[in-house]
């Protein structure tokens, strides 16, 4: 139930991202979200060991992921496309999706380069200037002085 909920609340913080820059906004809140140490990864790590076996557990936590990305695919579908990543909205969510989810297995210290990879497959270089914490969740991950946990 953790991992679904969280799910679901990241789902809302990226319907919360405003239109003007929109795709590099959403990597940031999923960066963050998925970023080495962070609770998301773990809590559905764990939800979907628990799940097996558990069909009804299984398709909750598979409907809480779908939420997350058909709300990344609406914000791709309506940014103008840039980038050299494929597909369309559909195909690019599933694919920016993953690859956030796969942060967590990264070395914290590699995680703000995979950011930038994101970032420049999808036409935005660098992320939008702003003022830290002017936005709903999009300030990419921070860690600390050994690179291992995010800082709040």
């Amino acid at each position: 139930m953790e991992a679904e909920t969280r799910l679901l609340e990241l789902a809302g913080q990226l319907a919360a991202v405003p239109a003007g820059e929109a795709v590099p906004a959403a990597l940031g809140v999923l960066a963050t979200a998925y970023a080495p140490g962070a609770a998301l990864p773990r809590a559905t790590a764990r939800a979907w060991l628990r799940s097996q076996g558990d069909k009804i557990a299984m398709l909750a936590l598979a409907w809480a992921r779908e939420r997350v990305r058909l709300t990344l695919e609406e914000l791709l579908a309506g940014s103008p496309g840039r980038g050299t990543l494929p597909g369309s909205a559909e195909t690019r969510s599933w694919l920016i999706l993953a690859a956030c989810e796969a942060l967590a297995l990264e070395p914290p210290s590699a995680a703000a380069d995979r950011l930038r990879a994101l970032l420049e497959l999808t036409g935005y270089t660098d992320p939008p200037e702003r003022p830290r914490g002017s936005g709903p969740g999009v300030d990419p991950p921070r860690f600390d002085a050994r690179g291992r946990r995010p800082l709040e």
